[in-house]
């Protein structure tokens, strides 16, 4: 019978390589080779199995799509890092950007090299066809500017879309090596018994747990991998009955009395989660037991949330603690330590403050001295995007539920913090439809993305913050009253600027030191103290920023006069007199007040006042 060798090469350079080196063993049959086919990867490898390859060697996405879907071994043809260097040292004769296109499954680091590689290098991995074809479609605007390097299909989409490419080549060392190799594990196939079979076939160096059982049951292979998944020794497993010792594994007895092997399944033990290939070993054609690989797909989730929170980066980290705060007005103190017992408790936190007085840095704070620390924080305010936009943002979508949808959905802002905290800024200007969205996950814990048909289970701690009394809301109908006392677990006030006296030249003289640019001594004049102190603050801490901005600019504290507070002895004594200025204030409120009452969002009232929100809130409504 003659030991076939079956061969998947990426493009007919290294086919010709291949043949060169094996043309006796091409000529006899030995060697059966086939040009990687993008659009038939999946089919490759059986084609071979059935033209009689007793073992398959492929390279990168061969290999990734042929691993699983055959029943003799498949061997990978590294790519190395000397075939990489080789093929860069190729591509910078072009004189232009290098973008490397290699699979997950390769490994290259840049940094490494980065020294002796002169030109600029761009690493894009995937891990299937489709993504590589995006990944070269990303640079067909710039086709003059870049050289792909990469295997046959990379190669094949840049050449398609005119863009200089080379093709990362093996070396006949490797090439040699990896057959040589191949040969032996063939023979050792048909001249070794059934132990040596099965530990040969995870020589191509898998990651997975690898468990076998025989014929009857008895584990003769269990890994070390297997040992860390399933927290069992291989001293108490090994030539056990599986049902005895492992019985969350016994799908493997199912799958070796039905003779049908199982792909891609997932199975709940006890602890994990795990994807599961189990297969039939079968030597000419008696069945002798059954292989089983599988991964922790809680390792691979948590790997996937990584990289997300990588990209996310920005919205998912809390930067402030307490001791950023600045509190030496009692208030203050007593606001700062009712929320440092409100941050050791894990219950839902209501925020209450104007505009401007560092809601979200407490938010921030309570979250750095919970529980949660060191899972991430995602701040959204709901009232800067419109009610669809908020929706998609705080929920997520399934692939295809709308017009512009991203290919292969998008998680929400709640999966995103899913272990750590949500803020949600301005919840009062959330609509009824959204709120009662909300109320559900607040109360089953559980998220639906729009477009889907199942629920993904949640544990986030939510902290909202409002800069009006929901109460009001609640008896106009524009708040939810279940929503709010779900909401108002705890509360905490932050007083205004106004109200914290001896808050405010701290403050001033910590902003002077962070804004400014030189490093001295600075003293406040008294005449400008005293100009900040008798000040109202209305934008409170976000506007005295601003003017900490313009004075290090304009060396003059630029304040509105009409925001000035009287000193009680300057006060007029004829209690007689009109005051036009609070005349037209109490109007303005009792036209507000009206428009409220009717339903109208803040946004709606300022943009029919003709006014911004922010002088809607300067107008006491914030």
């Amino acid at each position: 019978m003659i030991k076939k060798i079956g061969f998947i090469a990426s493009d007919e350079k290294l086919k010709d390589i291949v043949v060169h080196l094996f043309r006796k063993e091409v000529e006899q049959g030995e060697i059966i080779i086939d040009i990687l086919d993008p659009d038939n990867m999946k089919a490759q490898g059986k084609m071979l199995e059935n033209r009689g390859a007793s073992a398959i060697i492929a390279r990168s996405g061969g290999y990734r799509h042929t691993v699983g879907t055959v029943n003799v071994p498949v061997i990978n043809l590294k790519i190395s890092t000397l075939d990489i260097l080789y093929a860069i040292k190729k591509a910078s004769k072009y004189k232009k950007d290098i973008v490397i296109v290699i699979s997950d499954l390769e490994y290259f680091s840049y940094d490494d090299w980065k020294d002796i590689i002169h030109e600029k290098v761009i690493i894009e991995k995937f891990e299937d066809k489709d993504n590589i074809e995006c990944i070269i479609n990303k640079y067909k605007e710039t086709r003059d500017k870049v050289v792909v390097v990469g295997g046959g299909i990379p190669c094949m989409y840049a050449e398609n879309l005119g863009i200089d490419n080379v093709s990362i080549g093996a070396s006949n060392e490797s090439i040699c090596d990896i057959f040589e190799h191949a040969k032996q594990l063939v023979d050792s196939l048909y001249e070794q018994n059934y132990r040596n079979e099965v530990l040969n076939m995870i020589l191509d160096g898998v990651h997975d747990a690898v468990i076998a059982i025989d014929r009857n049951g008895k584990i003769i292979l269990y890994n070390e991998r297997a040992q860390e998944l399933l927290k069992k020794s291989s001293t108490n497993v090994m030539d056990k009955n599986i049902e005895e010792v492992c019985p969350e594994l016994t799908f493997m007895m199912d799958v070796l009395k039905s003779g049908v092997n199982q792909y891609n399944e997932i199975k709940n033990l006890p602890e994990i989660v795990i994807t599961a290939n189990t297969s039939v070993l079968n030597i000419d054609g008696q069945t002798h037991g059954v292989l089983c690989s599988f991964q922790d797909i809680t390792k691979l989730q948590n790997l996937e949330k990584k990289i997300r929170y990588e990209l996310n980066k920005k919205g998912l980290v809390a930067k402030y603690t307490f001791e950023n705060i600045i509190a030496n007005d009692p208030i203050m103190k007593n606001t700062v330590s009712k929320a440092i017992k409100i941050g050791l408790d894990d219950s839902t936190v209501m925020i209450y403050g104007e505009s401007g007085t560092g809601k979200e840095m407490f938010a921030q704070s309570i979250h750095n001295i919970s529980s949660r620390k060191k899972e991430p924080f995602v701040a959204i305010n709901c009232a800067a995007i419109s009610e669809s936009l908020l929706e998609s943002e705080l929920f997520g979508y399934e692939e295809g539920a709308f017009t512009g949808a991203r290919k292969g959905g998008k998680p929400g802002l709640f999966e995103l913090a899913h272990g750590g905290t949500i803020f949600l800024d301005e919840i009062n200007s959330m609509s009824l439809n959204l709120q009662a969205k909300l109320l559900r996950v607040l109360e089953e814990k559980e998220v639906m993305r729009i477009g889907s048909d199942y629920v993904i289970p949640l544990d986030v701690r939510i902290i909202a913050a409002a800069n009006e009394n929901l109460k009001g809301k609640i008896k106009n109908g524009t708040f939810r009253s279940d929503l709010f006392y779900r909401l108002s677990i705890l509360e905490l006030h932050i007083p205004p600027l106004r109200e914290r006296k001896e808050d405010i030249i701290p403050l001033f003289m910590h902003y002077i030191t962070t804004l400014s640019k030189k490093v001295c001594e600075f003293k406040l004049e008294s005449k400008i103290e005293k100009k900040i102190m008798n000040y109202s603050w209305p934008g409170n801490v976000r506007e005295l920023r601003n003017v900490v901005q313009r004075y290090l600019i304009f060396q003059e504290v630029d304040l509105d006069e009409n925001e000035m507070l009287e000193d009680n002895n300057e006060l007029d004594n004829d209690e007689n007199l009109l005051d036009l200025k609070q005349i037209n204030k109490y109007v303005e409120e009792k036209v507000i007040q009206m428009l409220e009452s009717s339903g109208m969002s803040k946004n709606e009232i300022a943009k029919k006042l003709g006014i911004s929100r922010t002088a809607l809130w300067r107008k006491g409504k914030c």
